[in-house]
């Protein structure tokens, strides 16, 4: 193992529970590669309990008090921030699980672009995970996935940090860095492992993950259309012969996603299959989440967030750069 003394592993956690074994055991190795930083918005007793059993060399700070329209994750990462100074920041959910040669590597990175975006691979693979990991591939067939974990530049971004208004905090950040003029690189092959969530949990992130294409607008009129475009082929061609070619379509677009950049290599050969489900899933939730839109924003952790990300022209014109 080699210790990064430039680096620091931002970790924001909120839970009712304190951290397991496996969470601890992850942290204990982590603590041996780079500086932790553990910002905790769990409840007081939990939080306490967390510090007794931590390693000590972990920087355990509370987390802000979470406020109306903001998202806590993000006040977390800039309370990171804050009580930290290395010029290499590595920003993960508690579901992340980095392997010490692939966040080396991911680091060396950072001597070339200002914010590395690797890709996340669930382990293991109940039937929930099968179905999310069907988005992931579509998303790097379409050009990338969304990680848990993004690894930046200090200096890529404001002293502030990036807005916590948004939904989509980790579109907020790269949009943040390119705005200001730093370079940020697409990882497919930078593949690091990510626990799965509950099925309660994933059952809550469908409707905000199709919130968060409301930062992306023509991803968000493709999605959209995608349900009325199909039951208008189906009255003009046949219910069955549409629904084939559809599966036919987004099989094939998912399978072009695991092979890329060496993805089939992580990926399971059935994951493809998985894709009509989450498409049909998509269609059905860009509607619902258009409808929180215009209600004041979706639901999340206890409040709204009616941004999902702001927009490059906004970010550019908050830096002076756009007229």
């Amino acid at each position: 193992m080699t210790h990064h003394p430039d680096a620091v592993y931002v970790l924001p956690r909120r839970s009712d529970d304190p951290l397991g074994t496996e969470a601890l055991t992850y942290i204990v190795g982590l603590v041996r590669e780079v500086t932790v930083v553990l910002v905790d918005g769990s409840p007081a007793h939990v939080r306490e309990r967390n510090a007794q059993v931590l390693p000590r060399d972990v920087v355990h700070v509370a987390a802000p008090e979470p406020r109306a329209g903001s998202n806590g994750k993000v006040l977390g990462v800039r309370r990171g921030l804050e009580v930290s100074h290395h010029p290499l920041v590595v920003v993960a959910d508690d579901d992340v699980r980095w392997e010490p040669a692939t966040l080396a590597r991911a680091l060396r990175l950072l001597d070339e672009v200002d914010l590395v975006r690797p890709q996340n691979v669930f382990h293991p693979l109940p039937w929930h995970a099968r179905w999310d990991t069907a988005r992931s591939l579509v998303n790097r067939a379409l050009g990338g996935d969304w990680p848990g974990t993004l690894v930046v530049r200090r200096d890529a971004l404001p002293v502030h940090g990036y807005a916590d208004h948004v939904l989509f905090e980790n579109l907020e950040m790269v949009r943040t860095v390119q705005a200001r003029g730093g370079a940020a690189h697409v990882a497919r092959d930078l593949v690091v492992r990510r626990v799965p969530p509950t099925p309660r949990r994933f059952a809550e992130q469908r409707l905000r993950q199709a919130y968060d294409s409301h930062a992306q607008p023509a991803r968000l009129l493709a999605e959209l259309a995608a349900a009325p475009m199909l039951v208008a082929a189906a009255r003009r061609y046949g219910a069955v012969r549409v629904a084939a070619a559809a599966v036919a379509v987004a099989v094939t677009v998912a399978e072009v996603g695991r092979r890329r950049d060496g993805g089939a290599r992580h990926f399971p050969a059935t994951s493809a299959a998985w894709a009509p489900a989450w498409v049909v899933e998509r269609a059905v939730c860009s509607w619902l989440a258009l409808g929180y839109r215009f209600s004041g924003g979706v639901p999340y952790a206890g409040t709204r967030l009616r941004a999902a990300a702001s927009s490059p022209r906004r970010l550019r014109r908050g830096l002076g750069l756009v007229a």
